[in-house]
């Protein structure tokens, strides 16, 4: 999905855990994890000692603005803090979120594990967070000593490093499942009522008729097993009212064929058709000037 799902007219979700980068390298990143966070209603965006600082002007932020596309509002609000425990003292629990086993006894959960704990811990009103490091090495040794468990994500052993904002967006999902459900946002089901037993009876009934006055049913040995056919064949389809009315005016319409013209219009057309013949035939015995008269038989 591209910025064509973004609708400003409803409210904004908020909450969640913190989501904290630590000494993030690109501004680019950070506004891509900031439309991470927006999708999945994420609010708390907090930076540890961010590479080129946190400027509100010039290229940097233009570079993190652009790359939000449309969740300015979360950097903005972005907190910035000179390390790790100062960035975490107000958190009752925090994930770090490594691709690497560290060697270090902690708990080691994926998203889909670790965000239904989270939801209902921070739904009793505890505040949480994950910690993600910087973008080409991820967090120390040091960092991950500081967090309550460790925060992996099942992905191909052989290539397990994820760009920040995917890590991001990958906690964010199963953050908003786990609290928010997984009902659909949108829903393009047939809103006709299912087409009654009555309906489709009436229907199959007609189609049956037209196809036996078209000699459709050959050889008329074979006419009860074909037209069972059908008939299954349209069951399947759990047809609509609206299905079934459409198919009725299919089979009238080829039923009555094309409609003919009045008379006035088909014999002026005829006519303009049979004049433009005459002048092909004129042109195509027209003798080109200068030529030699054929001599006669």
């Amino acid at each position: 999905m591209t910025g064509a799902g973004t609708d400003h007219t409803k409210p904004k979700l908020e909450g969640g855990p913190a989501i904290i980068l630590v000494r993030p390298q690109l501004a680019v990143n950070i506004g891509m994890c900031a439309r991470a966070m927006a999708n999945f209603g994420l609010s708390d965006l907090r930076l540890v000692a961010p590479r080129e600082g946190w400027p509100r002007t010039g290229a940097y932020r233009k570079g993190a603005y652009a790359a939000a596309a449309g969740a300015v509002h979360l950097l903005e609000s972005a907190k910035v803090y000179p390390d790790v425990p100062t960035a975490i003292a107000d958190l009752s629990f925090c994930y770090a979120a490594t691709a690497r086993g560290r060697g270090q006894m902690k708990p080691v959960h994926i998203p889909s594990q670790a965000m239904p704990q989270t939801a209902a811990r921070i739904a009793a009103g505890e505040k949480h967070g994950v910690m993600y490091g910087p973008e080409r090495t991820g967090l120390d040794n040091d960092d991950v000593a500081l967090a309550d468990a460790i925060l992996t994500f099942p992905v191909n052993p052989a290539y397990a490093s994820l760009n920040l904002a995917q890590a991001v967006l990958l906690t964010g999902y199963e953050w908003f499942r786990s609290a928010h459900g997984d009902a659909l946002p949108f829903d393009t089901s047939e809103r006709s009522p299912p087409a009654t037993r009555e309906m489709t009876a009436a229907f199959f009934e007609f189609l049956e008729e037209q196809l036996d006055a078209r000699e459709f049913f050959r050889p008329k040995t074979k006419k009860p097993v074909m037209a069972r056919n059908l008939r299954n064949m349209f069951h399947r389809m759990s047809l609509t009212e609206q299905d079934v009315r459409t198919l009725w005016g299919v089979v009238v319409r080829l039923v009555e064929g094309p409609r003919r013209e009045p008379n006035a219009r088909r014999r002026k057309k005829l006519e303009e058709a049979q004049a433009r013949e005459e002048a092909a035939a004129a042109e195509r015995l027209r003798i080109p000037k200068g030529a030699p008269p054929e001599a006669p038989e």
